[in-house]
Parts: structure tokens; C-alpha cells; sequence
């Protein structure tokens, strides 16, 4: 080979260097990271124009446009969403429930989607589920919130959001007027930074006067939220801030205002019904810092890919065409020359090729953080004569209870994880805790008392989640050290899949829980102007719970059924006194002074079950719920023996292209009357009506409604008439506090993308 040949065939090396340089693939924010497994496809840049082309030819610029005719493009919209178990920070996939189109008059009543709760009448006030297994019994932390589920999101509930562009969701609900309605604004933002982080927020805030005299409520809520899910490390941040105000009434005086108002002498608006209390508040101020993150020991898989899908070497022709002319007449006369060309293009081909791999995690070293702050106050500065049957300190008056506390936990954990080979059937998780709390309670009306309770526990947790047909969850933790010593928690959930021909697939789910806890510090410990006690002797709470659902998808049928034992069941009770001079057989409220105490009942049983069935014929459509429960105890435990919903409602869609879709119906809220638990406003609990007088009967009422649910594009409105048969009967919630009259409710939410 002469020099000259030598000398040409350098430079087309360089040329074919050169050209691998410029060409390379990148992902569409320009880095060289690996893309998600979501099916978008490598794009290639060409450094000369500034521009990129997919694998189906598609030519996006990079930066600035320099095309001549540019064109719209449409805006990406699509995202998913996923909840935290805040123990491990394990990710649980989860439905969008705050955009979801079907039933969105239901979104913004206190009394839940299916009318299962008793609530105080307005807007975000305390409220407790009627059905028993539906209620939240594992919580541990601040008494004083669990009733203000409605407008108070927890952690477990929150959804973090992955969006393929800026989604803001803003939404208002209105009812009534000035004097007597209720607003609530929200707001919603999230963001991605790149396809593994994003962030966003959320803004709450309700208000309503009240149809009732002196009890406005007022609640804001913020949260702020990041994470970054990477193959090696995983974090997820999250911090809530609440402010909850609500003015507190103690029910109507009398509660032939509301079942007999011709007795009372004469028509009473419901503003103008006499209630116990004015001027008193229940403010709680709620700090919620939450952190949780795992780094993946693991190695990388390389992918087979079926020939069918494996690229094809482009052929001599192809490989040479594209150097210079020049170059190209050499390697044409020079046989060796071209060889070793082609080999070296060929060989810069192959290293241009990406090997398809995933990186396969095999164990997880984790630690989740979480702080929560609470401060609650009870306000009373105009208080019924003899309302209080104690008042520990003070003028009742001029009454200010102050409570604190504090809670903070670290859980360092360990998992083997699931699936990284074929004998790992199921993952294997082992961890610690270590939970400080700090509470501070009333010694007076000027000095404080802190209680302090530091306790360790350590567990573990067999999980399979992999698979199609068979998961399983369990987990067992025990306490060692520290004020909950000795207790136990041991959680077993499955579900199994089975497919019933063609037409549909039974879903079976099954869980039992054991538990053997000390009850809740506020049921140990408690002070403030009229409701003290120290209750050091409580016995320690056993409780057994097996449950299960089984779910036809395509039939829409759903049965829920429970059983649960629980020995020392505990429990706030009222313990009211019958005022000189009155009726043994009175249940005028203002014929009694008022008291709370803890009790427990040695043994509670309870069974339910409940059947949900949705039913359609064209555009008719018929979703019922209906349940059936019992408890052995009815003074410790009070539940009405039958509880239905139902819902009849017409779907279709009108319009060009029949893009509006149209509900309109009417629902219908029943359940069968019962001892339900009573309010007390200076704890701001539920607590059970006193068994050694006379009680009330809430219930056999039904609550009927009306509405249009519309939806356009990304757009939601409706209009609503709730409880449209007010008017006479047993119109009660809880007692002592009636539902509201007939109200007319509006609602608008849109989703923006950007």
C-alpha cells in the first residue's frame, strides 16, 4: 500500500469517527440518560441543524425553531399516581380520585360519597362513620383530628403525581348565601422536573357560616411535595400545614325546633333556633413533616431481543455512501483499502448500538422520617348556665384549655427484594423503630404539665407483589422498650384473581389483623377546664379482625364482610346529670349538665356486610350499597342495624361529537334508627349517650337529593339539591343536631396543562 493509499485511508477512518461524534442518541430533554420504559422511542440529534428525529421519522428542533412554516404542537397530557405506606415508604399504586368525572356532586359533601357518615350539619365539621368497618381503629396518633377527616388529608391518602406536562387543577363549591352558606376553594399543582423528580402543591380553604346559629367553620390546608424515583435511589418528601377553626353550638335546645315546631308556639328559621353554646371554638393547628428514602443494591440485566426486533447492518453501499466522493473513488479502485474501511465503519455501526438493560434491584436499605405538631384549643367565653358539670379551674366563662403535642419517628429497615431471579418469589423486609412523643396538658389555668414517651420496636414483612393472580402482604411488629412495651400488631392481606370464562373475573381479597395495644395516650391522660382524668389502670385493648370482598368487574357487584373481636374495648361515654327539679324522663338537653369520661366494655363483637351493586339498561343506570351490621354491645358500641344508599340517575352524552356527558338523577340516604353517639364539643369527640338516662333515637329518615353532574373536555360542573324533603320528621344527624334544610350547591372544577 503507497503512502497516498495509507494517507486515505487515515482520513476515512477520521471521517467515520467524525460522523459518530455527531450523530448520538439522546433523550428529548437532551440528556444522555436512559429513557423510562414507556414506550417512547430514541431520537436521534443532528448537531448541523439543531433538530431531532424519532424512530418513525418524526423532526422536532432543539431549542430555537429555525424552520420556516412552524406548526403547533399539541400538549402532552397524561400522568399516574401512587400513595406512600408511610411505615417503609413503600409505593401503592392509586386512581386519581380528585378528577374523576362520574358522581362529582358527591366530592364536597361532608357526609361521604355514599352518605355513610353522621356530621354536625355544616360544612368540614367533626364527623363519624356509621359503618364500623369502615372506620379508622389503628391510629395512634392525635385523638383530636381523626373527626375532621373530611377536610384533614393524611399521608396515607395523599397522591403523588408523575404528569407528562404542568397539570393545575383549581375548583370551587359553593352553596346559600352570606348569612348562611359555605365556599371552598382548591387548588392543585404538579409538575415533573425530568421524568424520575417532580414536585408540586396543594391549597385548601373552606368556610361555612352554617345554617344553625354559632358554628361557622374555617379550615385551610397546604401541601408541599417532591420525589425523585431513580433505579438506585428513591426519595419522596412531604409536608402538611393545617388550620382548623369551627365554632361549636352544642345542638339545638330543644329538638321539637325541628320534629314539632308548631309545640314551640310559633315557625323558627334555623338561624333563629336557640342553641347551648355561643361564643366557643375548637381550633386545631396541625405541622406534618414527612421524609423517605432507599438505596437499591442490585446489578444490570442485559435484555434479550428477538432477531425480529434486533436492527439490520446497513450494507457496504450504505456504509461508504456517505463519505466524501473523493474517498469513495479510492476505496472503489483499492480492494484492501476498502476491506479495512468497511470493517472499521461497520465496527463504528455496532458501538453506536445501545445494549437494551435494566438495572434489576436486589436489596434495599431504607429509613423514613416523620414529624407531627399539634396544637388544639378550646375556647369558651359565653357558656350556658350549668352546661359544664365540672369546672376545674377557672370561670367557664372565660375558658381557655390548651393542649400540645408532639411526635416524632425513625424507621430503619432492610428489604431483600422480590423478583431480581426466579427463586425470589416474594420480598423480605426487616425493621426498626424508634417513636418520640411529647405531650403537654393543663395543671391549671396558667402552668402546664409535659408527659414524655419514648418507645422502640422492631418487625418484619413478607410481601409478593409481583404477578397477575396471587398477592400477599405480611407483616408483625412488636414493642421492646418504652411506654408501649409488650404490645403487638400482626397484618395479613391477599388477593387472588380467578377468570370466570370470558365475561368476568372474580376478585377476591382477603385480611386479618391482631392487635394487642395500650389505648391511646388521650384516653390515658386528659386535662382541661371541664373534662380531667388520669386513667393509669386501663386494661390494654385485644383485637382480632378478619375481613374480605369479592368483586365482579363486569357485573359491578361488590359484598364486603367482617368480623371483629375486640376485649377492652375503650371508648369515650357522655356522663350527664339530671339538673334539680327536672324529669327523670327528660331528653331536652338543657335539662342536663354536661361530662365526658373514657370507659371500656370487656367484650365487643361485630359483624357486617355490605353489598354493592350497580346496575344499567342503556342509558338508565342504578348503584345501590347496602349494609347490615351488628354489635353484642349497643351502650358501648352503638350501629344502626341497616344502612342504604342509592342512586338513580340517567348517562349520556349530547352535543357535536357528543362531547358533553350529562348526569342527572336523584340519590337517596337511609338507615335504621339507633342510640348514635352523642357530641361533646369540650373534646371535640363522638362519645356514646348515657345509658343511665334517657337517650335519643337518630334515624328511619331518609335523606333524598337531586342533581346534574355535567362534563366537558377538562372541564366539571354540577348542580345539586340536597335533603329536598326537609320540611317534618326526625331530620337529625347526631343528636341534638339537625341536618341541614334544603340546599342548592354548585361546583366547578378545571384541569389546565402547560
Amino acid at each position: 500500500m503507497t503512502k497516498e493509499r495509507l494517507l486515505t485511508l487515515i482520513l476515512a477512518i477520521c471521517s467515520v469517527l467524525t460522523a459518530g461524534a455527531q450523530t448520538h442518541r439522546v433523550n428529548q430533554n437532551g440528556s444522555n440518560a436512559a429513557l423510562y420504559d414507556d414506550g417512547d422511542t430514541y431520537i436521534v440529534r443532528d448537531n448541523e441543524y439543531g433538530s431531532y428525529t424519532d424512530g418513525a421519522g418524526n423532526r422536532t428542533t432543539w431549542g430555537r425553531d429555525t424552520t420556516k412554516h412552524k406548526r403547533e404542537k399539541p400538549i402532552p397530557i397524561g400522568q399516574f399516581q401512587w400513595v406512600l405506606e408511610p411505615r417503609l415508604g413503600t409505593v401503592i399504586d392509586a386512581e386519581n380520585n380528585d378528577t374523576v368525572v362520574h358522581d362529582f356532586q358527591k366530592w364536597n359533601a361532608t357526609d361521604g360519597y355514599t352518605g355513610e357518615y353522621n356530621y354536625l350539619a355544616n360544612i368540614s365539621s367533626p364527623r363519624l362513620s356509621r359503618l364500623y368497618f369502615n372506620r379508622d381503629n389503628t391510629s395512634d396518633e392525635f385523638l383530636f383530628l381523626q373527626p375532621l377527616s373530611f377536610f384533614r388529608g393524611s399521608l396515607q391518602d395523599f397522591r403523588f403525581t408523575n404528569t407528562k406536562s404542568p397539570i393545575t387543577n383549581l375548583a370551587y363549591h359553593s352553596c346559600g348565601n352570606r348569612q348562611t352558606g359555605e365556599d371552598r376553594v382548591r387548588g392543585y399543582f404538579a409538575t415533573n422536573i425530568n421524568k424520575l423528580a417532580g414536585l408540586g402543591f396543594k391549597i385548601d380553604y373552606s368556610y361555612g357560616v352554617g345554617y344553625y346559629y354559632a358554628q361557622p367553620s374555617s379550615m385551610f390546608g397546604s401541601t408541599f411535595y417532591g420525589y425523585y424515583r431513580g433505579d438506585r435511589y428513591n426519595i419522596h418528601a412531604y409536608i402538611g400545614i393545617n388550620h382548623m377553626k369551627m365554632g361549636e353550638n352544642g345542638g339545638i335546645e330543644d329538638d321539637r325546633y325541628i320534629e314539632d315546631p308548631f309545640s314551640m308556639g310559633q315557625s323558627y328559621d334555623s338561624k333563629n333556633i336557640p342553641t347551648m353554646l355561643d361564643q366557643t371554638w375548637n381550633r386545631n393547628h396541625e405541622q406534618h413533616a414527612y421524609l423517605s428514602h432507599r438505596y437499591n443494591l442490585g446489578f444490570i440485566r442485559i435484555l434479550e431481543v428477538p432477531d425480529s426486533l434486533k436492527p439490520t447492518p446497513p450494507s457496504a453501499a450504505e456504509l461508504i455512501s456517505d463519505l466524501p466522493d473523493s474517498i469513495q473513488v479510492v476505496l472503489r479502485e483499492d480492494t484492501l483499502a476498502r476491506r479495512i474501511a468497511l470493517d472499521s465503519l461497520l465496527q463504528a455501526w455496532k458501538d453506536k448500538q445501545e445494549v437494551p438493560q435494566e438495572f434489576v434491584p436486589v436489596t434495599s436499605l431504607i429509613h423514613t422520617f416523620e414529624l407531627s405538631n399539634l396544637k388544639h384549643e378550646y375556647l369558651a367565653h359565653n357558656t350556658t348556665q350549668n352546661y359544664y358539670t365540672d369546672c376545674f379551674y377557672g370561670d367557664g366563662n372565660k375558658m381557655k384549655d390548651l393542649t400540645r403535642a408532639l411526635s416524632v419517628r425513625n424507621t430503619f429497615g432492610i428489604a431483600l427484594r422480590e423478583g431480581f431471579n426466579k427463586w425470589a418469589q416474594m420480598g423480605i423486609t426487616l425493621f426498626g423503630t424508634h417513636k418520640l412523643r411529647t405531650y403537654q396538658l393543663m395543671e391549671d389555668k396558667k402552668n402546664m404539665v409535659r408527659y414524655t414517651e419514648n418507645d422502640i420496636s422492631v418487625g418484619g414483612e413478607l410481601a409478593r407483589t409481583q404477578g397477575s393472580r396471587f398477592h400477599f402482604n405480611t407483616s408483625a411488629e412488636v414493642w421492646l422498650i418504652g411506654e408501649h412495651v409488650g404490645d403487638l400488631n400482626i397484618d395479613g392481606k391477599t388477593d387472588l384473581q380467578f377468570r370466570l370464562g370470558r365475561r368476568d373475573t372474580l376478585t377476591c381479597d382477603l385480611h386479618a389483623n391482631f392487635m394487642h395495644r395500650k389505648p391511646n395516650f388521650f384516653f390515658r391522660h386528659y386535662h382541661s377546664g371541664s373534662a380531667w382524668w388520669d386513667n393509669d389502670d386501663l386494661s390494654r385493648e385485644v383485637r382480632f379482625k378478619i375481613d374480605g370482598t369479592l368483586r365482579l368487574k363486569k357485573f359491578g357487584t361488590k359484598l364486603q364482610v367482617g368480623f371483629e373481636n375486640v376485649s377492652n374495648y375503650t371508648y369515650f361515654g357522655m356522663q350527664n346529670t339530671l339538673l334539680e327539679g327536672k324529669s327523670a324522663s327528660s331528653i331536652i338537653p338543657t335539662d342536663y349538665s354536661h361530662s365526658v369520661g373514657v370507659k371500656q366494655a370487656s367484650c365487643v363483637q361485630v359483624f357486617g356486610a355490605t353489598l354493592s351493586q350497580d346496575l344499567s339498561w342503556k342509558v338508565i343506570h342504578w348503584d345501590n350499597h347496602l349494609s347490615f351490621q351488628t354489635s353484642t354491645d349497643q351502650d358501648a358500641l352503638p350501629l344502626p342495624k341497616f344502612n342504604a344508599y342509592t342512586n338513580l340517575y340517567l348517562l349520556f352524552r349530547i352535543g357535536i361529537n357528543k362531547i358533553l356527558r350529562v348526569q342527572i338523577g336523584g340519590d337517596m340516604r337511609f338507615f335504621t334508627s339507633y342510640y348514635a353517639p352523642d357530641y361533646s364539643p369540650a373534646i371535640q369527640q363522638f362519645a356514646t349517650q348515657d345509658a343511665n338516662h334517657e337517650r335519643v333515637k337518630i334515624g328511619g329518615y331518609p335523606i333524598v337529593g337531586a342533581y346534574v353532574n355535567m362534563h366537558l373536555k377538562h372541564c366539571r360542573i354540577y348542580v345539586s339539591a340536597r335533603h329536598v324533603n326537609a320540611g317534618s320528621g326526625h331530620s337529625f344527624l347526631v343528636p341534638h343536631y339537625p341536618i341541614n334544610p334544603m340546599t342548592i350547591h354548585f361546583g366547578l372544577s378545571w384541569n389546565f396543562f402547560n
